[in-house]
């Protein structure tokens, strides 16, 4: 086996090893079971949403999965454009009784300077030690505000209209306990451990100010478990990916992020429109437990399945022919004379030029918590979307998958959320600063 710090091909870190150099921190103990920092994509085909990382992966060494470090401080907040990581935390919290826009202000304050330094690699104000001995692992922190935030700080006139509750879908079996909530936080690391570490540090810090209200955990393909860079599968065996919007679509921003200066109007007639200017450069997080029902999936024949989705199983190519990356021809009609993809095939159904041009940024997680009492997995998707008005983005294309996606029979939304997730905080300042102090 290779040393710690050696890479697979042979070469090795300094021999001394990292735990005797001076001034040893978080940052510089970097893990050793590595990859590549892909940007794999995530699962989201059951959610009725390919799913992919948002940047190109690029190969790295074998030993950089604990040295890669994202940014805390920008125009917005990390884990939004940084690529998927293979572990990832879900937490939401209520406000403690009597708490209010102070006490919200000081936790907030409390978490970006926690965020802040594990993000760095360094430790936590209360540092258990879990993750001495790792690198920051690509670790992005992500705070988002729910409706019921707004009642319980005083700032009910402050709170967007994009941030209105979602409508009823037929797919909804939602449990309460687990949707919804006033404050939502978003961990994400290619390592299970620091990952970890960062949750622990998070709830100690919210004190006596909020209390849990749900948690999920997910995960995602490992950076470099496959031989190449390429789109992941989702536990239904999907290749599942290949429509993400990336930060390169001339029409990335507006569609996904408030803009600079948003008209406060209170209306929605463009991305963005409904939102006050405090989201400036923000967006909004649709959060979805959603559980795919895998053994009547498993029992289809893969020509089943590929008639569902619209695609090979194989590569992800549509039925129509070409690559992944291929666009289906809609029109095309096989020997028998019948389209070759299906009516209702997910491809088809949530296509954006089939939903107005509807476009959102997914970036969720697998989940898997063991089976149910009948035996059944309980194992699917935690499902984030990000999107400049969920008005525009999430709703149109869930209602047009609602009246008639062929995988609808195979998936079940258990859980949801919508959060305001403001934009990044500035260097000395916290996330919400901008509504909390205005």
């Amino acid at each position: 086996m290779p040393r710690p710090g050696a890479s697979r091909s042979g070469g090795t870190g300094d021999p001394a090893g990292p735990a005797s150099q001076p001034g040893v921190t978080r940052r510089r103990l970097l893990g050793t079971a590595g990859a590549t920092g892909l940007a794999l994509g995530a699962v989201g085909t059951a959610a009725g949403y390919a799913a992919a990382g948002s940047g190109d992966p690029d190969t790295a060494p074998l030993t950089s999965v604990g040295a890669e470090t994202a940014v805390f401080h920008g125009k917005h907040q990390p884990g939004i454009l940084d690529p998927m990581q293979s572990r990832g935390h879900l937490m939401a919290f209520d406000l403690a009784p009597g708490a209010g826009r102070k006490e919200a202000a000081a936790l907030l304050r409390r978490w970006s300077a926690t965020a802040e330094r594990l993000m760095a690699g360094e430790s936590s104000a209360s540092d258990t030690g879990v993750a001495l001995d790792a690198g920051p692992s690509a670790l992005t922190v992500t705070f988002g505000l729910g409706h019921s935030f707004f009642a319980r700080t005083g700032l009910e006139k402050q709170r967007p209209v994009a941030l209105d509750p979602l409508p009823d879908f037929s797919s909804d079996r939602l449990d309460k306990a687990r949707s919804d909530g006033d404050l939502w936080v978003q961990i994400g690391a290619n390592d299970g451990l620091v990952a970890f570490h960062a949750l622990r540090a998070l709830q100690k810090e919210a004190g006596s100010a909020a209390r849990p209200r749900w948690e999920m955990t997910g995960f995602n393909r490992s950076p470099g478990a496959t031989a190449r860079p390429m789109t992941a599968r989702n536990l239904m065996g999907q290749v599942d990916g290949t429509r993400n919007p990336k930060p390169s679509d001339p029409d990335f921003q507006q569609r996904i992020f408030v803009p600079d200066e948003p008209s406060g109007t209170g209306t929605a007639e463009v991305p963005g429109g409904g939102s006050p200017r405090w989201m400036a450069g923000g967006s909004y997080a649709v959060v979805r437990r959603i559980r795919m029902l895998l053994d009547p999936w498993e029992k289809l024949s893969v020509t089943e399945q590929e008639a569902v989705m619209g695609r090979h199983r194989s590569d992800g190519s549509p039925l129509t022919g070409g690559g992944e990356t291929t666009e289906p021809d809609l029109e095309k009609l096989g020997p028998d004379g019948t389209l070759v993809i299906p009516i209702d095939a997910h491809a088809r159904i949530s296509r954006p030029d089939q939903n107005g041009g509807a476009a959102m940024l997914r970036r969720p997680f697998s989940y898997h918590d063991g089976s149910d009492g009948k035996g059944a997995p309980d194992a699917g998707l935690l499902f984030i979307c990000w999107q400049a008005d969920p008005v525009r983005g999430f709703v149109p294309v869930q209602r047009k998958l609602d009246r008639g996606d062929a995988l609808s029979p195979f998936v079940r939304h258990e859980a949801s959320g919508l959060f305001a997730v403001p934009g990044g905080a500035e260097r000395g300042g916290y996330v919400g600063q901008a509504l909390l102090e205005g």
